[in-house]
């Protein structure tokens, strides 16, 4: 799916500004009030835009440690099983299948360095989890981001869903 850099910047608005009204919205960017709401519903309808929520700080409710957590997991039950019961561990915060040595990548969230035993030995009680080896993260340099993936979309020549390259033609 193309954007271009109407989409761009709506997108980026909303990103600043997720309260902002669809109006308002149409206003700043200098578009009518249709425009927006076409474009959000077909970015939403194409996947693009996943949530309107608010972007929660597990800190700020008292989870000050975030680590890494590799899981190899027993083959014969395959991924899904496994990450459905890691769905259930509510300091799991995002569970990914892997290549390389380790079949799973979780990043986990607790209170302390022995909450994250707790949370570990959960983790390990899942049913299809063999091992799991650890990371504590000790500061975040770049947080989870998106924004610049959308300005370059929106920039990359051939993409689909803007107007068609400008072609000069002459007469001979």
């Amino acid at each position: 799916m193309g954007i271009d850099e109407l989409d761009a910047r709506l997108l980026e608005l909303f990103s600043s500004e997720p309260r902002i009204g669809v109006l308002e919205a149409s206003r700043r960017l200098g578009v009518a009030r249709g425009t927006v709401q076409a474009r959000l519903d077909r970015l939403v309808r194409d996947g693009v835009i996943r949530s309107f929520g608010p972007e929660v700080d597990p800190a700020a409710l008292g989870y000050g440690v975030t680590a890494f957590v590799t899981l190899q997991i027993r083959q014969a039950g395959g991924h899904d099983p496994v990450a459905e019961r890691l769905a259930g561990v509510p300091e799991v915060i995002e569970a990914h299948t892997i290549t390389g040595g380790g079949d799973m990548l979780c990043r986990v969230v607790a209170r302390s360095n022995q909450d994250l035993q707790r949370v570990i030995d959960m983790i390990v009680d899942v049913e299809g989890v063999e091992r799991a080896s650890s990371v504590i993260s000790l500061a975040t340099q770049v947080r989870q981001r998106t924004l610049p993936l959308v300005r370059a979309a929106a920039r990359r020549p051939g993409k689909t869903g803007g107007p068609p390259p400008r072609v000069e033609r002459r007469t001979v």
